[in-house]
């Protein structure tokens, strides 16, 4: 077997620097404490509903900190050697393949990973030594400790709402991290942002967001959770394109929500009565 070794590259991680600045509205001192999380070096944990801006803020603060993103999007057959690399085979040999946590590590990139509950237990726990004053990521299969480039940073994100015993995170790995609770804006606020995105005026926004307070407002089994702000911006885009209110919350907000076809019917009814 031959010693690992990664193809040459002078910018290894120029395919993660984003091309433009991500547009993000604060809704409360996120950024802030995101800033200052990052300088002293802590790994960050974001929770929050899906759709409120978790994303959407690794990305901007990506941007303003000068770093590259390294974003994973975790599931159930996500392995370690997903995240930390393996052995390839060419016309060579075999050689060593980081994997992106290894490159973002290496190169000092912000790793982002996505949901990270999905992720299976015995997959996650390989950042453990990447979250504490270590700073380090062992990777046993070739034998290699890498300290983590100082401009390394650690964020992982998930929505407490859907989660339960099998899909949680562990104490042994929640308390590596700062945490920051991420909610839906105030009205007006979240009323600009859906104006913003998708050029639709701020009265029509403003009913959207009416729309969506009255499914968070809901206590119902069949919808643990209401509509988001990514579910807003999707129905004021097809407002924009030409479609008529009720058809896009119909089918940008309303059926993504549920199947419950009586929960359904009084939906429609509720957005009929908002955006005519």
């Amino acid at each position: 077997m031959t010693r690992p070794h990664l193809a040459s590259t002078t910018e290894p991680l120029d395919a993660w620097r984003l091309s433009r600045e991500p547009w993000y509205c604060p809704v409360h001192r996120e950024t802030e404490w995101f800033t200052a999380a990052y300088h002293a070096r802590l790994p960050i944990m974001l929770k929050g509903p899906t759709g409120c801006g978790k994303t959407r803020l690794v990305e901007y603060m990506a941007w303003q900190l000068g770093r590259p993103l390294v974003t994973i999007a975790c599931h159930e057959d996500m392995t370690a050697g997903d995240l930390v690399g393996r052995y390839l085979l060419d016309g060579n040999g075999t050689y060593w393949q980081d994997g992106p946590l290894t490159q973002a590590v290496r190169h000092g990139a912000i790793c982002y990973l996505d949901e990270v509950v999905e992720a299976r237990t015995d997959t996650t726990v390989v950042i453990h030594p990447l979250t504490d004053s270590r700073r380090i990521l062992p990777i046993d299969k070739c034998g290699e400790v890498i300290a983590a480039h100082p401009d390394f940073a650690l964020v992982i994100s998930f929505n407490p709402h859907y989660q339960h015993v099998s899909k949680d995170l562990k104490p042994s790995t929640r308390q590596r991290f700062v945490a920051i609770d991420m909610h839906w804006p105030e009205a007006d606020v979240e009323a600009g942002i859906v104006a913003h995105e998708t050029g639709v005026s701020v009265d029509v926004a403003r009913q959207l967001v009416t729309l969506a307070s009255r499914t968070r407002a809901l206590d119902d089994a069949s919808l643990p959770e209401g509509a988001s702000t990514r579910m807003l911006i999707y129905a004021a885009t097809l407002i924009a394109g030409g479609m008529d209110a009720a058809s896009a919350c119909r089918i940008g907000v309303i059926q993504p929500l549920t199947d419950d076809p009586d929960l359904s019917a009084a939906l429609i009814a509720v957005a009929a009565g908002i955006v005519g």
